[in-house]
Parts: structure tokens; C-alpha cells; sequence
């Protein structure tokens, strides 16, 4: 049974305009933010040496706020964060080891350039990305010696990287509180890993 003529007529005008709608709708809608944050690229661990090492690889597309205030020459610290622990079903794991690394990214004004800090090592890249791109990645990184570990348990670790908003200046920090929270200036990633520690 086929709708009334003047039914069948609304309905054909009707869909071109829905039509028209949602591609005014898509059009002005902002892009989807899935381009600003933290992803991680790589995660594992390898044996060497008598130890047990980490290994990451993040990549970091920051917010154009948070860009913008190291345009201006406000210096950013990144961490990222690695915890063992020991499983055990009769109680809380056991946290095996725990190691931290912070890099401090700050532009350089007078020279145009970007100055990346780990530790008592600094080393200048011509961009941002450049910059970023070294303070969120590590090889080597040893969590533990093989010497503490058990075989016969199993191991997991708890890893997380992150922009440490506690470590800007005094006055931004402020300026976060009052606004009731971070926002956008939330950058990081976390992951759990399965430790495959073999014979």
C-alpha cells in the first residue's frame, strides 16, 4: 500500500533538506579533539645485562593553550612514571620497584630554539616537535635487576606519562585551581604491561 500523494510529496521534499541539515551541522562542528594528548606508541620490556629494562615511545600533540604558553617561554616538565609489582592472590601486590624520569621543555627566546633537560644532560632542538619527540621516549631504562626477580611469579608494570602541572610556576598553578580543575591541560597515558619473564 503506497502512502497519500501529498504524504509521498512532503516526505520527497523533506529528505534533501535533512540531508542539507546534517551537512551544515558536520561543517560547522568543531574537529574532534583525538589529535591533542598522549599516545603511546611502543611499551615493553627486554632483559640485558642482569637487568630487567623498559623501553617507551609517546607521541605528544599538545593543546594550543598549552602550546601556547611554552611559545611564550613558560618551561613545561613531562614524567613518565614505571612501577613492578609482584602479583599475589592472597594479598595487595608487591611493589618490586619504582622509577621515575622528568624531562624539562622550555623555548628559547633570544636563539629561537627549544632546550630539553634530563637531568644534569640538555640538548637543543630547532623545533617543538623535535623537542617532544625526545622528552617522550626512553631505551634502556632499567627497572630492576633480574637477580630480585622470581621466575616462577608473575610480574606486571603500571606505567604512565604525563605533562606534572604541579611543576608550573606558582601563578598558573593558581590560575588551574580557580578554574575548578585542569581541562585540557590534563596530557597524559597510562598502560599496564604484562612482564614476560621467560626461564
Amino acid at each position: 500500500m503506497h502512502p497519500p500523494p501529498v504524504r509521498r510529496h512532503f516526505m520527497q521534499g523533506l529528505l534533501p533538506a535533512l540531508a542539507l541539515l546534517w551537512w551544515l551541522v558536520a561543517a560547522l562542528l568543531p574537529l574532534p579533539a583525538a589529535a591533542q594528548g598522549v599516545e603511546l606508541v611502543t611499551l615493553g620490556t627486554h632483559r640485558a645485562e642482569g637487568a630487567l629494562n623498559l623501553e617507551f615511545a609517546a607521541r605528544v600533540n599538545l593543546p594550543k593553550t598549552v602550546e601556547d604558553a611554552l611559545q611564550r617561554g613558560v618551561p613545561f616538565y613531562f614524567v613518565a612514571e614505571a612501577q613492578l609489582l609482584r602479583d599475589r592472590w592472597y594479598w595487595r601486590d608487591e611493589r618490586v620497584a619504582r622509577v621515575v624520569r622528568s624531562w624539562r621543555v622550555a623555548y628559547q627566546p633570544l636563539t629561537g630554539n627549544w632546550r630539553v633537560g634530563l637531568g644534569g644532560l640538555k640538548q637543543t632542538y630547532a623545533t617543538l616537535t623535535e623537542a617532544l619527540s625526545a622528552a617522550s621516549r626512553s631505551a634502556g631504562w632499567k627497572l630492576a635487576d633480574l637477580a630480585q626477580l622470581d621466575t616462577d611469579k608473575s610480574y606486571y608494570v603500571e606505567f604512565s606519562y604525563r605533562l606534572d602541572t604541579t611543576q608550573l610556576p606558582s601563578p598558573m598553578q593558581f590560575g588551574l585551581a580557580g578554574l575548578g580543575g585542569q581541562g585540557e591541560w590534563s596530557v597524559g597515558a597510562s598502560r599496564v604491561l604484562k612482564v614476560e619473564l621467560g626461564s
